[in-house]
């Protein structure tokens, strides 16, 4: 790990430091985003990737590896795949396993494969290999989503991917879907099928309740525009995206109250409130302009009224903060702390941290500026903060050197 406190300010809290992870001058690195179950449960050892971005990477780079960080070994890092075209990482709950797909795809064919490999680098195993028509269906996956999602119980992954017909053309949309795999007989089923699914954001619940463990997060994209090959040309129109809970089995459609009243429009991210059933979203809105973090749970069925929907339990996290401009976020395990960056409203922009309250439907509180990332805010350089399991230490991107770099912060 590299020091760096030539990034800490006049502001930053006594005793803050800062260290870069990744180093390599010729060769961008980057976190997983940072909704992805990439750390073991010990808060030491988790994976991030070089020659990638903070959305994903090229599936035909030979230099995209995903590395395993040993932040007690002082940041080593140590390469877990070699395959071309791995992408959708997620370790297990038990911290044994990295979970990682193999994309040979192309529109309406190829191979898709689900691995694991152990966290020292040894037991690699085939799963599940996907090279036709998905079980009872006509079509076959491919662009596979950069993300992947691992069940608490760790015998489920999901993924979503493009399940297009090349016949099929705008106005028309052809469809997305999400793909759940039981890991133990490596099977995979599609339990939701449509063009809206362009963008899914698949996260399961971090439950250990044995029925809120099926519950996966789900992001719905109204009035996209998709080509016949899956490359998407539109993300979102209209009143914008919404956001849903199903079970993995397709089952039992919900529906969160946020967005889509014409006012507010959420961003496209969202996190469970730790292992809780309660939802965070970033949401813009026009009148007052601002980007601000909403909370609530979700109403059954699926229905397309977002704000207008009502119930849920809904709070506005940030409804005292002078000048809320808001983006990514996370919280640690347990949702006592929460990290998030902030853009050019909020003072020019930074790393924040701030505390949840012990009572549901209350404001967070505490906040703490932590430091400026100097990231360019390009989209290849977002700065997507995210916490350690144990909320003790942040993590974040930047380009301030001129490459994309993965960056650590503690003593917050």
């Amino acid at each position: 790990m590299l020091p760096r406190p030539d990034l800490l300010s006049p502001n930053s809290p006594p005793g803050l430091e800062v260290f870069q992870l990744t180093t390599e001058p010729d060769v961008p690195a980057s976190h997983i985003y940072m909704e992805a179950q990439i750390f073991a449960p010990d808060s030491r050892r988790f994976v991030l990737h070089r020659s990638a971005h903070p959305h994903g990477s090229d599936p035909k780079d030979p230099e995209h590896q995903y590395l395993l960080c040993d932040l007690e070994a002082n940041g080593s890092l140590t390469p877990l795949t070699t395959e071309l075209g791995t992408t959708g990482p997620s370790i297990s709950p038990d911290g044994r396993y990295l979970y990682y797909f193999v994309d040979e795809t192309h529109p309406w064919g190829g191979r898709l494969t689900l691995k694991r490999v152990q966290l020292d680098g040894t037991g690699r195993e085939t799963l599940c290999v996907i090279d036709g028509a998905l079980p009872g269906e006509s079509c076959a996956p491919s662009r596979p989503y950069p993300l992947s999602t691992i069940s608490s119980d760790g015998q489920r992954v999901a993924i979503s991917a493009f399940l297009g017909d090349h016949r099929v053309e705008y106005p028309m949309r052809p469809d997305w879907g999400l793909l759940v795999f039981d890991v133990a007989a490596g099977s995979v089923a599609l339990v939701l099928r449509g063009g809206s699914w362009c963008n899914v954001h698949p996260q399961y619940s971090r439950s250990l309740d044995p029925e809120e463990s099926h519950d996966i997060l789900v992001q719905e994209n109204h009035g996209n525009i998709t080509g016949p090959e899956g490359k998407v040309t539109k993300l979102v129109g209209g009143a914008g995206a919404d956001l849903h809970v199903i079970r993995d089995d397709g089952s039992r459609p919900r529906t969160l109250p946020f967005g889509r009243d014409g006012n507010e429009f959420c961003q496209g991210h969202q996190c469970w409130r730790g292992r809780s059933d309660r939802v965070i979203t970033s949401t813009m809105t026009r009148k007052p302009a601002s980007a601000r973090l909403i909370e609530g749970t979700a109403v059954d069925g699926l229905v397309h009224a977002g704000l207008s929907l009502g119930g849920g339990n809904r709070t506005d996290l940030t409804a005292s903060y002078p000048h809320p401009d808001f983006y990514h976020f996370a919280t640690d395990e347990t949702a006592r702390r929460f990290i998030t960056d902030s853009g050019p409203r909020d003072g020019g922009g930074g790393l924040h941290v701030a505390e949840f309250s012990e009572t549901p439907g209350e404001e967070l509180q505490n906040w703490r500026f932590l430091l400026c990332p100097r990231s360019s805010w390009r989209k290849d350089a977002h700065i997507h903060p995210f916490l350690s399991p144990d909320g003790r230490t942040g993590f974040f991107n930047s380009d301030e050197s001129g490459v994309l770099q993965a960056y650590l912060v503690r003593g917050f």
